[in-house]
């Protein structure tokens, strides 16, 4: 049952799917710090009103646009993603490799049909499978 379990947690699309959600979290949260510090302010400060806060920003019009909130928000993203791949991407891709699988790789070379323009044809195809023309030659 364990072994199962284990199976299951390195299946390479749920280990994609993990990293891009906890990217799109960090993400978020740098555009909700972005959002309350800057934006927000900005938009109080073309009304005129609110209270000014301390730190490293400005007050407009009795609205702070609180840039040192923004700029600590950016310093945890950068930390955050790094901490993600160092602690979660290449553990696992040198996991993936000893199992003879590439994750998190340069895609392979392709090329493109001269008749149809269809991209992303493999490099060694012969035929387009789109228009059927011959790619001898291309690449």
């Amino acid at each position: 049952m364990l072994k199962g379990f284990k199976n299951f947690l390195m299946q390479g699309d749920l280990i994609v799917v993990a990293v891009g959600l906890v990217v799109a979290l960090a993400f978020s949260t740098l555009i909700k710090t972005f959002t309350d510090s800057i934006i927000t302010p900005l938009i109080g400060a073309v009304g005129g009103g609110g209270a000014a806060g301390k730190g490293l920003g400005w007050t407009i019009n009795g609205q702070r646009i609180d840039v040192g909130a923004f700029i600590g928000a950016l310093i945890y993203f950068i930390i955050f993603m790094a901490v993600i791949y160092f602690l979660i991407v290449v553990p696992y891709r040198a996991y993936m490799s000893h199992r003879g699988k590439t994750v998190f790789a340069d895609p392979p070379p392709t090329k493109e049909c001269p008749s149809c323009k269809l991209a992303d044809l493999p490099t060694g195809a012969h035929r387009c499978p789109h228009c059927t023309s011959e790619l001898a030659g291309v690449g």
